[in-house]
């Protein structure tokens, strides 16, 4: 496969979900919104797009996802009221979500999957490789990934997947790749993809992370991939059908991520991103760490 020299520009993120593992607050409110200190958790995926030059956003969206379109929108009324103030501050904040990126919007009619969201982006993409962002996995800005994934890909062609370490208990809980190292010692060659094995059967302790560089090749063996685990078309057998035949698209590398990620799918991952971002922020956090070591010293 001839490495692409396409530059990426596009980003997929596919916000479609219920959220229910987060009911009651989801239910009338999307679970992308939900606010990491001060920013809904959409908001730094989106910037982390931005940040690596992908400044063109599709966001694959369902029912009641409106707000999420509102926030990326300019909010006038507001915007006239925070200036009449001179609240100069607030109103920068509250104009930076408008201005990350151009934000492009498609309804997922019928919830098949994460296979079937990212099929829902075919006409926007096009024949161009792209990148796929999942919400649930936040990736600290200090720790470019999405940028090395990039790199990755104009390098090789074909697809590109995050890895990251995980405790060999926890691998059902992932897709999981089989890898052959590389001459790079954060990149291995994928030759197989397996959803959320038995413990017994998996591959490796390379846990599958939200983010991926894609060949638009992917899009035709979505087409024809059946159902997989859960009734839903699954991305991770898309990607085992190109890993197995790189013919179809190209190969499938993975960068294995040592840094910082937050994991906001799970309730009790998602309060210690927050507290963990609190912690690091310059107007939040000496006063938070105190209070906290305070409460774990005397209340725990």
């Amino acid at each position: 496969m001839t490495p692409s020299h396409t530059r990426i520009s596009k980003a997929v993120i596919p916000a479609a979900g219920l959220g229910t593992r987060f009911l009651p607050a989801t239910k009338a409110t999307p679970k992308e919104m939900l606010p990491v200190v001060d920013k809904p958790a959409i908001q730094y995926v989106v910037e982390e797009a931005a940040t690596a030059g992908l400044s063109d956003v599709l966001m694959v969206t369902g029912r009641n996802k409106r707000p999420l379109e509102d926030h990326f929108d300019r909010n006038y009324e507001l915007e006239e009221a925070l200036h009449r103030k001179g609240d100069e501050s607030r109103l920068s904040k509250v104009q930076e979500s408008s201005d990350l990126a151009t934000m492009h919007y498609v309804r997922q009619g019928n919830p098949k999957g994460l296979g079937h969201a990212v099929l829902c982006a075919a006409p926007h993409v096009g024949d161009q490789p792209f990148a796929v962002l999942l919400g649930d996995d936040l990736i600290d800005p200090r720790d470019p990934l999405l940028q090395r994934m990039i790199e990755v890909q104009e390098q090789h062609g074909g697809s590109v997947i995050a890895l990251m370490e995980v405790d060999p208990a926890q691998i059902h809980l992932y897709g999981c790749a089989a890898a052959i190292p590389t001459d790079d010692p954060d990149v291995v060659g994928v030759s197989d993809l397996v959803e959320k094995p038995a413990v017994s059967e998996a591959p490796s302790n390379l846990a599958i992370i939200g983010r991926y560089v894609l060949d638009p090749a992917v899009f035709e063996v979505l087409r024809k991939t059946e159902p997989g685990r859960g009734g839903e078309i699954q991305l991770t057998d898309a990607l085992q059908a190109l890993a197995s035949d790189p013919s179809l698209g190209g190969p499938v590398h993975g960068v294995v991520f040592k840094g910082r990620r937050y994991d906001t799918g799970d309730r009790g991952d998602y309060l210690r991103a927050i507290v963990r971002l609190a912690c690091e922020r310059e107007d939040l956090g000496p006063d938070f760490r105190t209070w906290l070591r305070s409460f774990v010293t005397e209340e725990m």
